[in-house]
């Protein structure tokens, strides 16, 4: 149970640690181990950071009363578009092969060809890069570990900053 400013505070502060450490592996597996992220994975990372900036500035600011509970709010929708994003990632790679949709073009080409919505639209309904699984660690893979992770942080921001602090 939080109790106090300061313990808000050290959860919040430590859900950044959490958020820095799974982004700094994401770009280890990227730039040392050559795993080349897909769409999906992108906008993973990019919700991810969001939920850092959430955690942080709730960590920073550490409010009582109904501020507390707006970084609740923000935790879990931002936490909420991530869990949205791997679970697709994790349904994708788990498709029969057969029903894989095709490989598509590069996040860089959809968002220089296509408006904003048309390539938001084109990058969730998948690319058969996102269902290949090249990485994978209990036997869970990454989409699959980052799904949890989001869980556990918007659990995290809620628990932080949701409870009334004693006077």
């Amino acid at each position: 149970m939080i109790d106090s400013r300061s313990q808000r505070r050290r959860v919040n502060l430590g859900g950044v640690a959490a958020v820095i450490g799974l982004l700094g592996y994401a770009y280890f597996a990227q730039f040392v181990q050559n795993y080349e992220p897909c769409p999906l994975c992108i906008f993973q990372r990019v919700e991810m950071f969001g939920l850092g900036v959430v955690l942080l500035i709730a960590g920073l600011h550490s409010p009582k009363g109904a501020g507390a509970r707006v970084y609740a709010a923000l935790g879990v929708v931002v936490a909420g578009l991530g869990i949205a994003t791997a679970g697709r990632h994790v349904y994708l790679q788990n498709l029969p092969k057969d029903q894989v949709p095709q490989c598509g073009p590069g996040l860089d080409y959809i968002f220089d060809a296509f408006p904003v919505t048309d390539a938001v639209r084109m990058i969730f309904t998948g690319s058969g890069e996102c269902a290949d699984i090249n990485w994978a660690f209990l036997g869970l893979s990454m989409p699959t570990w980052v799904l949890l992770w989001f869980v556990l942080l918007g659990a995290l921001a809620v628990v932080a900053n949701w409870a009334r602090l004693a006077h």
